[in-house]
């Protein structure tokens, strides 16, 4: 875990989804190749070819964007692709119930947390946000979702971000974003001047009550 930076005063704490409020490598890798498969078969190329280009395509980027790392979304809509065929391939795609169950350790710590506002903000589409929260049997927990098909604009945009910030009437100095991935979860929140925290795993997720119901750092509640 690194913190980056925390406010005196917290209103609302925006996670990411995917391998922050769970810890799986396998569905992980799965929901790229499965994306990759879905697009090689469309421009009629093997799954290898396309994981080629996709490894390309990232150094690409990476190189064109001062060393920042590309979203898989921004790899789609750089091989012609629209949003809403991203959205639709993931829905059709995604299957988090045959990964993940109940999370009886991150339920207790959201629950621990729920005097601030929570929220997620993904690149999955609203509809496979909602399931993989459900899967983890913490859905009714989240008061705000954004997902890639709210904004048509994937992390690292600005927009998802602004979308939840409007969504939680706070404002960004006194919200936290939470995820694994500084280009994609944190460098535009803290741009914005919200707090952020990296996180490798749900592991690291179990332990923010203890750094943010601590003496010195306060709930704003009004």
């Amino acid at each position: 875990m690194k913190i980056y930076r925390l406010p005196e005063k917290i209103s609302a704490l925006v996670f990411d989804m995917d391998l922050t409020l769970y810890t799986h490598e396998e569905y992980g890798r799965i929901q790229v190749d499965n994306l990759v498969a879905i697009m090689a078969d469309i421009i009629g190329i093997s799954f290898d070819e396309g994981s080629q280009r996709i490894k390309a395509a990232r150094q690409a980027w990476e190189i064109s964007h001062n060393g920042k790392k590309a979203s898989l979304s921004d790899i789609v809509l750089s091989w012609g692709f629209t949003m809403e065929d991203n959205v639709r391939w993931r829905e059709k795609a995604y299957e988090p119930e045959k990964f993940l169950n109940k999370d009886e350790t991150l339920r207790k710590t959201l629950m621990e947390l729920s005097g601030f506002t929570l929220g997620v903000v993904t690149n999955n589409p609203v509809l496979i946000a909602d399931r993989t929260l459900k899967a983890l049997g913490v859905d009714d927990l989240f008061s705000i979702v954004v997902g890639l098909d709210t904004c048509m604009a994937p992390k690292p945009h600005k927009k998802p971000f602004q979308k939840f910030i409007e969504l939680s009437s706070c404002t960004p100095e006194n919200c936290v974003s939470i995820g694994d991935r500084f280009d994609i979860d944190l460098d535009q929140p803290l741009e914005m001047g919200m707090g952020a925290i990296q996180v490798d795993g749900v592991e690291d997720v179990y332990e923010l009550p203890g750094i943010l119901l601590k003496t010195g750092v306060t709930q704003n509640t009004g």
